[in-house]
């Protein structure tokens, strides 16, 4: 399988999303954010991730370029319309604006619809944790959805991903995760590799439990997250749903959008407007270390805070690259030579 360095992948992803027709400025965002997720680990939201956006360009669903709306705003929050531009250019204009409203009024919830796929929800999360804010954020599904609701076997929830963000001294303390099983996307790269996926995360379309990824693209579902205890999931799911579709404007059960579109909640704390910061830092410290120094399972080596395992790998995979499977740099490069990209 073929390595590239994180520096290649933002390339690779910039020259075929420009060939496509993308304006430089939007191209560099989404490929910006293609390869940091990849640098992290999560490259089921790296630049696997082509094929999919250049076939809604073409379908029309993604309208690169596109004008980010204010439609609402006050001292503490913005409704924004995305007009379905890429959604990792919507979303971090809403971030920049939530930050900036938070920090003079304390807190900022903003919101937005007509957004695609915002990709890795973390990212945003992150960047906020960075700049000294706390947050929260989720996103929603208001088109097709890939999760069977608790008890069901048919699709009617997105994987509706929730983060939240604090800052960690000079890094950020994250939680990123869907209230699903999995990301659909995880199961795709294991689909491109050629391997069978945990138990758990799929049923196939008759409902009955597998491992091989093919069957969620022949009919199946994901999973709600929590296993016998995936009520808990789907209720946190069907609450993402109400805040980032209905609150936004962006709807749940549409049929009019293609799967991978999202709605957007995002909240914004200024941290030292409720807290000083030494006194924060003081307080992570301690409960950090309370964490870290308590009695270990079995096998367990260590314990591993929220989001620590994605700063791990990306110092890892910055310095050594990342392997990419055969499969999908081999449809990048078909989508390259469709499109007339040079990927160098």
């Amino acid at each position: 399988m073929p390595q590239f360095s994180i520096d290649q992948l933002s390339e690779i992803a910039f020259q075929v999303l420009s060939a496509g027709g993308v304006p430089e400025g939007d191209a560099q965002i989404v490929a910006a954010e293609l390869a940091d997720a990849n640098a992290v680990g999560h490259d089921s939201h790296g630049v696997i991730r082509l094929m999919q956006y250049l076939d809604m360009i073409d379908q029309g669903f993604v309208k690169p370029g596109a004008a980010i709306e204010v439609l609402k705003t006050g001292p503490a929050f913005t409704m924004l319309d995305a007009n379905f531009n890429f959604g990792q250019v919507a979303a971090s204009r809403a971030v920049e604006l939530g930050i900036e409203q938070a920090r003079a009024s304390g807190t900022a919830t903003v919101l937005i619809r007509n957004c695609n796929h915002v990709g890795r929800l973390g990212s945003y999360s992150k960047r906020a944790a960075e700049a000294g804010l706390a947050s929260m954020m989720a996103v929603n599904a208001p088109g097709p959805g890939g999760v069977a609701p608790f008890g069901g076997i048919e699709r009617r929830l997105g994987t509706n991903p929730i983060s939240m963000s604090a800052p960690w001294h000079d890094q950020a303390l994250v939680l990123d995760m869907t209230t699903s099983a999995t990301a659909e996307g995880k199961v795709r790269v294991a689909l491109q590799k050629g391997e069978s996926v945990p138990e758990g995360w799929i049923i196939d379309a008759d409902g009955h439990p597998t491992t091989d990824p093919a069957r969620l693209y022949d009919g199946g579902a994901l999973l709600p997250l929590g296993g016998p205890l995936g009520f808990k999931g789907f209720g946190l799911s069907v609450m993402i749903d109400v805040f980032g579709g209905m609150l936004s404007g962006s709807g749940v059960g549409r049929d009019d959008l293609p799967r991978g579109a999202n709605g957007v909640w995002m909240y914004f704390v200024d941290l030292p407007q409720f807290i000083e910061r030494d006194a924060f830092d003081s307080l992570m410290t301690r409960y950090v270390e309370s964490i870290r120094s308590t009695k270990k399972a079995p096998g367990v080596e260590e314990i591993l805070m929220p989001g620590e395992i994605e700063l791990r790998r990306e110092a890892d995979r910055r310095a050594n690259g990342v392997v990419v499977p055969d499969e999908t740099w081999r449809q990048i490069q078909e989508l390259a030579a469709k499109l007339g990209a040079s990927l160098g």
